[in-house]
């Protein structure tokens, strides 16, 4: 029997629910402080005007459970493209239904809102094998690169998708976190 599985936006019942679950994937992936810290990102970002609401996705089973999530928000490069550029961070399933095109299924759905929204690109850092069959490149083959603080095991870690043809002839820069708190507290 397949189960039934619903995309929706974010909803004030799942604001918890969903920080509990990235909390718990991160930390069995990369331990209990890794969990904790991209729990603390994703409050800060619902806090701080590069939140989207209607980019914050989950996925959620027939007993109302989340069991997938995705968050896209405006992001900016040296201080420019926020109303076109988005970033894709965190996504996370849970673990014992990973492998199932959860995460592929909410990127998708994220990637048609956040056209009808009007961005342009999204940029995202994380493993290509993951990313690049969603249609993600290297991002330093357009000119966009990470910052001296951001430590990517390989250049090709960090990566850009266009959502509108040509957007990325006309973004560059270097990449910066440095204005989430949450990643640099510790």
């Amino acid at each position: 029997m397949k189960m039934e599985r619903i995309i929706k936006c974010m909803e004030s019942k799942y604001l918890l629910p969903s920080l509990d679950l990235v909390e718990d994937v991160f930390a069995k992936w990369n331990g209990p402080e890794e969990g904790k810290v991209v729990r603390r990102l994703v409050e800060e970002i619902r806090s701080k005007k590069y939140y989207v609401p209607e980019l914050e996705l989950i996925m959620v089973n027939e007993d109302d459970e989340v069991i997938g999530y995705a968050m896209f928000s405006r992001f900016h490069i040296e201080g420019k493209y926020e109303s076109e550029l988005l970033l894709l961070t965190p996504v996370a399933v849970k673990t014992e239904l990973q492998r199932q095109h959860i995460s592929k299924n909410l990127l998708e759905y994220g990637f048609e809102k956040a056209r009808e929204l009007g961005f342009k690109a999204i940029l995202v850092e994380g493993n290509p094998k993951n990313y690049n069959p969603r249609g993600f490149q290297s991002s330093y083959k357009f000119g966009i690169e990470a910052g001296p603080n951001i430590k990517l095991p390989r250049p090709d870690c960090l990566m850009v998708k266009e959502l509108e043809k040509g957007a990325l002839d006309k973004m560059y820069g270097l990449v910066d976190y440095s204005f989430y708190e949450a990643l640099h507290e510790g």
